[in-house]
């Protein structure tokens, strides 16, 4: 079932032009600033559809008329996103933005999967790879990524301090990040270690037939 999402996967319509709006690379080990891109030298860039071996969807979508666009109305329609609220991230719209941020690059998961959809600006999402190496994923309008439940990751903005993203759940109930060092949750015991794809992806495709019909409708979808 999982090569064959894959295999459907890659004639997704909408992802023509994808790398750019989404951009992956492994990160360098430095102190610097986290807005920087990090890249290491040489720099290693990783193709976008890679990330989905560690259980990762992305797109890229129609930002300017997203309350109208017809395929993502196909995605939410299939994951069941009912709830959708906007979130502009710069230090003059976020209420507390330096502790919020620094939050936000702390190294967490969440116990339902997280889905983020670039509106304006650009930042980054760092996750890691089998081997527990960070990838840095860069966001730009337009990008839309899916991080699946219990997937370690961080976030930053970028050297230009801004991000309208949009996101979206099945309802109107917190999903609560779970800091690394504290989490005991079952969700995330899979990544206590290095991921390996049964850790990450085969609990998504494979919990159930409904599950598994579920993927297979948004892919199906979406290439109309």
């Amino acid at each position: 079932m999982f090569k064959f999402l894959l295999i459907v996967a890659s004639f997704f319509p909408q992802q023509d032009g994808k790398t750019e709006v989404l951009e992956a690379w492994y990160m360098d080990d430095t102190k610097e600033d986290q807005r920087l891109p990090h890249y290491r030298e040489p720099k290693e860039f990783i193709p976008i559809d890679k990330l989905t071996e560690l259980g990762m969807i992305s797109w890229r979508l129609n930002p300017d008329s997203w309350e109208n666009d017809e395929n993502l109305k196909r995605i939410r329609q299939a994951r069941g996103y009912s709830y959708v609220d906007i979130c502009d991230i710069c230090p003059v719209k976020l209420p507390n933005y330096d502790a919020k941020i620094k939050n936000f690059f702390e190294e967490h998961l969440h116990t339902d999967e997280e889905i983020r959809y670039c509106l304006e600006g650009s930042g980054y999402f760092d996750v890691r790879d089998q081997n527990d190496q960070w990838i840095r994923i860069a966001v730009k309008k337009g990008g839309m990524i899916l991080l699946p439940a219990g997937m370690y990751h961080r976030f930053t903005l970028d050297t230009d301090n801004y991000i309208k993203e949009t996101r979206f759940d099945p309802r109107k109930i917190a999903n609560p990040p779970v800091e690394r060092l504290s989490s005991r949750l079952p969700a995330q015991s899979a990544s206590l270690k290095p991921l390996t794809r049964s850790d990450v992806v085969l609990p998504i495709f494979k919990p159930s037939f409904v599950v598994c019909f579920r993927y297979l409708r948004i892919l199906l979808t979406a290439a109309q």
